[in-house]
């Protein structure tokens, strides 16, 4: 981590930093007054690479930010920031952005949770369907751009009411035949992870890896508790818990929508975002398959958990059938 500029820096002779206002594994974020357009404040997410790497890693690390800046810079939709500069200073680079005001959504899930009470499913479903907005101009760009690391905190609620889709550090530019730079990117909020964003290498992150972490969001935002992570779910399927078994006042179709979006393979999720919010607010029938939230009984352990009244039948038809054995016998 990078040790944090100080109060009254200037950067690029145009940006006043006033203070730090959030941090990440490679580098703050500040709040700053734009000396250029008078009374505006901005965002400044900073980004600091790893001195000790390879000149030609580095080198390709910091093209790579630049390509992705400037795809960044091209952006514009209402539930995102708009990211309106991008610079170096020394080793570290800089994507100045819009400032957001208001509280992020982890902030409001501790307050709920703080009341002993579970934010409103309309209320959440309302943030998921401008979610699903910013995601879905953002995957249907040319090449799609993957954000990487939704998560609670990562979103934020103005004062209007509008959500925003903030924290660019992690984005992906899905160039076809390009390896991503992992060292540089990171690998987001375990939390929020897939599988397949663990690793040395990310080839196979695409939007479902979005998917996954918009449905982890969800869950945790709905239960006041994250999902099991997705590494603890390989060895161990049975620590997911269902949302309804947390939050009962929980709809069985959000539920299943959120269990869908987070398996653990990303072909068993939903192949665009589009497709999961047609099923999450009722448009379509969900998909009549079982979700994989739990390991497959066997048959023995079956028969031992079935209901009683099931084997008192079944132990009736055993005794019908030997006596009638017995009978035939004679």
């Amino acid at each position: 981590m990078p040790l944090p500029l100080k109060s009254g820096e200037v950067l690029s002779e145009r940006y006043v930093l006033q203070e730090r206002i959030g941090q990440g594994g490679m580098g703050n974020i500040y709040l700053a007054d734009d000396r250029v357009l008078a009374g505006r404040h901005c965002a400044l997410k900073e980004v600091e690479h790893d001195r000790n790497l390879p000149k030609k890693i580095l080198s390709e690390a910091r093209e790579q930010f630049l390509r992705e800046a400037t795809v960044l810079a091209r952006l514009d939709h209402p539930n995102l920031p708009k990211v309106s500069d991008f610079f170096s200073v020394g080793a570290r680079d800089y994507l100045v952005m819009d400032f957001v005001p208001g509280k992020d959504l982890r902030t409001l899930m501790l307050e709920a949770k703080a009341h002993n009470t579970f934010l409103e499913e309309r209320t959440v479903l309302d943030w998921a369907a401008q979610l699903c907005d910013a995601l879905t101009y953002l995957h249907r760009q040319t090449p799609p751009i993957v954000h990487r690391d939704i998560k609670p905190s990562n979103l934020k609620l103005t004062p209007d009411g509008l959500l925003k889709l903030v924290d660019f550090g992690l984005v992906k530019v899905l160039a076809p035949d390009e390896e991503t730079i992992t060292i540089i990117q990171g690998q987001g909020t375990v939390l929020y992870t897939p599988l397949e964003q663990f690793g040395g290498s990310q080839n196979h992150t695409d939007v479902r890896s979005d998917i996954f972490a918009f449905g982890a969001t969800l869950y945790h935002l709905l239960t006041n508790q994250p999902p099991a992570d997705a590494r603890q779910r390989f060895l161990h399927p049975e620590v997911l818990l269902p949302l309804r078994r947390i939050n009962p006042a929980i709809s069985m179709r959000t539920e299943r929508a959120i269990l869908w979006a987070i398996e653990l393979h990303p072909d068993l999720r939903p192949d665009a975002i589009e497709t999961l919010r047609q099923y999450l607010f009722g448009t379509k029938e969900l998909p009549n398959r079982p979700l994989h939230t739990r390991p497959q009984r066997r048959p023995a352990l079956e028969a031992l958990l079935a209901p009683p009244e099931n084997l008192l039948l079944a132990a009736g038809v055993a005794l019908l059938f030997i006596g009638l054995i017995a009978t035939l016998g004679h």
